[in-house]
């Protein structure tokens, strides 16, 4: 998968548009990126391992930090950072974060968790 030709944090730290050529910019929330943050953390070390992150409705980027050529790093403002987002996974969530946030809506739902804090 190439680079974004962009990434882009809105003013509000709430979005991050990422463009990748030939394709339209693709509007992720900061909060979509945060609960499926592809970190161990998250995301285990096996499907049965993951974990569903309730309260972060409100959540924001800190930054955005490159990884060699292939991903990126964010920090959110829970200061989690050990997230590595490569241009797969964010292409991946550009094209199908409809489908994972209605399967997140629905987890935090079965597990009567919320967004809110």
């Amino acid at each position: 998968m190439t680079a974004p030709k962009e990434l882009r944090v809105s003013k509000d730290r709430k979005l991050l548009t990422v463009t990748f050529p030939d394709h339209r910019p693709s509007e992720l929330s900061a909060e979509l990126l945060r609960v499926l943050s592809p970190s161990a953390e998250v995301q285990g070390h096996s499907p049965e391992q993951r974990v569903t992150v309730p309260g972060k409705k409100d959540i924001t980027i800190l930054k955005i930090e490159p990884v060699g050529n292939y991903a990126v790093r964010i920090t959110f403002d829970d200061f989690h950072d050990t997230g590595i987002f490569t241009w797969n996974y964010l292409h991946t969530l550009s094209h199908e974060k409809d489908k994972h946030w209605q399967e997140y809506l629905d987890e935090l739902a079965q597990k009567g968790m919320s967004r809110e804090r």
